[in-house]
């Protein structure tokens, strides 16, 4: 039964479920409890359970699902982008479990159950993945990389991707599927799928890191366990890589990176671009289209987002797992290399939507800022762990040790500005649900 049926046969019910949703959005937004990215659609599903296949069923060309540990909402972002000539629906908030993506498609349909759109384009979460799959067949699927996180809910690496293989051979042989040759687990992954497969990844040596990195997960073969051997790592495990015993090795993207500007200077960044590109290009958008969609992207909240506070910039970088962190920490040292940072703002939780393993910090790179003598204010429920994990960063003969430990995050948040001079930055590098609340205290109101 198609969805123009389930509409002709149960209209009563279905609008009543558009008609709740909206009303709960409404109310939602009116009294500020959020944005009403998720909840909305679980109002609608309880009274239409099958309301999110409906609404898929009747996008025209296509869904694309973009998942990953880190970088799917940068991608999505930037894929809705590159579709401006085509009718997009898009989960813009980066709530990617299926109420989210069931509240993006609601605000796009009609009251009557009709949804006019040609793509869907869905960040997804890397375990909400498997659950999407098993009702919605889509166009093509983009997985960006997997790296450790959340261990409390996602466990090992290879278990998300065992869930994934599954998953994917049920779909059509007609599914598209995009994966990042520099990931070994990711790339190999292409290698046990019917679907057609196409590969993406960098092709600049001259971006190669001086050293193999702390928090590099799958530098194993996953056919035969050797540790594979690299010609040069660009991020965590990503690189150009073979394996000294079998025949597994790095496969050939289909695009050179090299040929394509970024969103960013960051490694990080030039993946999400290269990611983005390959299915842009895949779908027939024009490079002209492509390059003014990356030329002129702006980064989502949280994602490198800069808000100017107090005549201060304060700049927030999401830091969710060794890697992200890492990765924000490098940025924030070139900041610092311009002469306009002072303090520096952690914000580190446990909740649900963070883990609440923190035993990551420890494969944390934090020996470049504390060896810049800068204040390092600690904040969130477990600021004293890190502030812990910080003062192992000091050498024994570093005297002066700027460490400022306050858990209320709003406390934090004023503390950090105040000993921010004016016309200067603020980098602020918290976990998810950190960075949702320091996000309200700054502009006053949630995101999610």
């Amino acid at each position: 039964m198609d969805a123009e049926q389930v509409v002709e046969k149960q209209p009563v019910r279905l609008q009543l479920a558009l008609l709740s949703a909206r009303l709960a959005m409404f109310f939602i937004r009116l009294f500020k409890l959020g944005s009403g990215s998720s909840f909305p659609g679980r109002v609608a599903s309880v009274i239409y359970p099958n309301i999110f296949q409906s609404l898929c069923a009747q996008i025209k060309k296509g869904i694309i699902l973009v998942t990953g540990t880190n970088g799917k909402t940068t991608t999505s972002l930037l894929l809705a982008e590159m579709f401006l000539s085509h009718d997009v629906v898009h989960n813009k908030t980066g709530a990617n479990f299926e109420s989210g993506l069931t509240t993006a498609l609601l605000e796009k349909a009609q009251l009557s159950g009709r949804l006019d759109a040609d793509y869907g384009i869905f960040e997804v979460d890397e375990l909400a993945l498997v659950k999407i799959l098993d009702q919605i067949a889509p166009f093509a699927i983009v997985a960006i990389n997997l790296f450790r996180d959340q261990l409390s809910r996602y466990g090992e690496i290879q278990h998300i991707l065992r869930s994934w293989e599954n998953a994917i051979l049920r779909l059509p042989a007609s599914t598209l599927l995009f994966l990042n040759a520099d990931d070994p687990a990711v790339c190999h992954l292409g290698e046990k799928l019917p679907q057609k497969v196409s590969y993406f990844g960098l092709n600049e040596p001259e971006r190669y890191l001086s050293s193999k990195p702390q928090a590099a997960d799958s530098i194993y073969c996953p056919d035969c366990d050797k540790r594979l051997n690299y010609s040069g790592f660009y991020l965590s495990h990503l690189g150009d890589y073979s394996c000294p015993q079998c025949s597994f090795k790095r496969k050939d993207p289909a695009l050179q990176s090299s040929d394509w500007p970024q969103v960013s200077t960051d490694v990080y960044n030039k993946y999400n671009t290269m990611a983005a590109v390959s299915v842009a290009k895949e779908v027939g958008i024009d490079d002209e289209a492509i390059r003014s969609a990356i030329l002129n992207f702006k980064p989502a909240f949280g994602r490198g987002e800069s808000l100017a506070i107090d005549e201060r910039k304060v700049v927030i970088l999401l830091s969710k797992n060794p890697v992200s962190m890492n990765e924000m920490i490098k940025r924030t040292c070139r900041m610092m290399r311009r002469g306009d940072v002072e303090t520096i703002l952690f914000a580190l939780n446990d909740e649900e939507m963070d883990g609440t393993d923190i035993s990551w910090i420890w494969d944390v790179d934090l020996e470049p800022l504390a060896a810049k003598g800068k204040l390092v204010v600690m904040s969130g429920s477990r600021a004293h762990e890190l502030a812990l994990r910080f003062q192992y960063s000091f050498e024994e003969s570093d005297a002066e040790r700027k460490v400022h430990v306050e858990e209320d995050l709003e406390k934090a948040v004023a503390f950090a500005l105040n000993n921010t001079p004016k016309n200067s930055t603020l980098p602020i590098l918290p976990t998810y649900s950190a960075m949702l609340r320091i996000r309200k205290v700054l502009l006053g109101r949630q995101i999610l």
